[in-house]
Parts: structure tokens; sequence; C-alpha cells
């Protein structure tokens, strides 16, 4: 159970954010869904009540995430959890012979800002008011959970600012954890493989049954709940610190 947990989220209006938002307040947690100004956060936050706020952030602002933390503290008293969802993906070949063309260095910049920045910029400041918690019997004031993928070790064609920003997730979850060990907040990082989310609801359903059939077992794509299962289990064990868990079923993704 997460009765009184305050947790913000970060791509909180979709997806894993949203499975995670959504489980969080069933098991009477209350939540802070960040995401950009024009995302649904605002109609997410009124489905659930009460227990949920939406802030709009854009999380490679270092001003956006502070009035997040703020509207927290004012609306909530404290801020427990940090859930890091946000982020987008590239897919583009590092060079294209047949269409003369190279991955654009626009877009791999923006896919590290967004998936890296983004995620260490909500870190760094949301840990600041966690430490204003009074710590439990163990010492702890806070646990920060990141989102990397399976892109991270096994990553596609084309996938290489995508597995550059997501390994550099995974790189730095070890690290971050010492730095805050003596904080009491610890810092686990899920890397999902193929989950149901916006982004794969766009293809036609012939793709993403080829897609779950993909994956070892189960056979079928991952639910943003089963990430929110995951992630709740890591708030709940005081052990899980410094680690990135794979999620995916056993798959290993192909060239």
């Amino acid at each position: 159970m997460l009765k009184g947990v305050v947790t913000l989220i970060t791509g909180g209006a979709s997806g894993l954010g949203r499975g995670t938002a959504e489980r969080f307040v069933r098991q009477g947690g209350r939540v802070v869904i960040a995401d950009l100004p024009n995302s649904p956060g605002h109609e997410v936050a009124k489905e659930l009540g009460d227990a949920a706020i939406f802030a709009p952030v854009d999380v490679t602002s270092e001003t956006d995430m502070q009035n997040a933390l703020k509207l927290t503290r004012e609306k909530f008293g404290r801020l427990d959890v940090l859930v890091n969802a946000a982020g987008i993906a590239t897919v583009c070949r590092t060079h294209n012979l047949p269409k003369k063309q190279v991955h654009s260095l626009e877009d791999f910049d923006r896919t590290l800002r967004v998936n890296v920045l983004g995620t260490f910029n909500a870190i760094r400041l949301a840990a600041g008011l966690m430490c204003e918690n009074q710590p439990d019997v163990d010492g702890k004031r806070g646990v920060i959970i990141n989102t990397a993928s399976v892109a991270a070790f096994d990553g596609q064609t084309g996938q290489a600012a995508y597995s550059a920003s997501k390994g550099a997730i995974v790189g730095m979850t070890l690290p971050i954890a010492r730095d805050l060990s003596r904080d009491g907040i610890r810092v686990v990082t899920i890397a999902p493989g193929l989950f149901d989310t916006p982004l794969l609801s766009k293809l036609p359903d012939k793709v993403r049954s080829f897609l779950g059939k993909s994956i070892p077992f189960p056979q079928r794509l991952g639910k943003p709940d089963e990430y929110a299962r995951l992630a709740q289990d890591i708030v709940g064990n005081p052990m899980l610190n410094g680690e990135t868990i794979r999620l995916d079923g056993a798959l290993r993704m192909q060239p």
C-alpha cells in the first residue's frame, strides 16, 4: 500500500507515467502529474480526483521543475517518490548511403536533452525537497525511480540517439544512488521492453501482434500497470538501490 505517499511523476499524463499515477492513487497515494502544458495532464488529474494535481513541466527547464516542486509542497506538504517517466524516441541511421542522409545533430541533441538532462534535472531538484522529510527507522527520506529501456543494452538499427540516452540513465543510476545515500534517498532504474504505450498504439494491429510475439514470455506487449507494479515494489523494498531492473519478458532486441 502507498497510503499517504506523495509521488511526482514526470511524463505522468500518458503511457507508463499515467499507469503509475493511476496505480499509486488506487493504492492510497497522492500524485503530481508533471507533463507538458499541451498534454492531457489536467484531464488525467481531474479523473483521479483530489489525490492528484497537474503541474505543467518541460523537464529540461529548471524553472518548470522548481515550480512543480513548489506546487507539490503547497498541495501535499512533502515529496516521497519521484518517478521519471518523461522521454522521447528518435529513429534514424547514423548514415544512410542510399538516401545520402546523415543523422541530424539537432535530433541527437534533443533526445539526450529530454531523456538524460531532463531526468537529471528532476532528480537533483526533487532530492532537495525529499531531504526535508523526517527519516524513517532505516534513515530513508525518499525514493527515485528512473526509466531507461532495453535499448540501453541491445539497441536496434536507427537507435543511436535513443540508446545513448537510455544507456546514460543506466550509467548514472549507481553514482547518483551513492551521492544520495547519506541523505537517505534510494535510486533505482527500470528498463522496460515493449510496452503498450501511445508510441506503439499508433502502429497497425498486425505490427503490434508481431512485436508481442517476439517476446519469449508472456508473448504480448507489456501493460503500463505492470511497470507501475514494479515501481510500487521498488518503493516498498528498502534494499533495492543503485540497480537497473529489466522488465521485458526475457526480450533481447534484434538488429
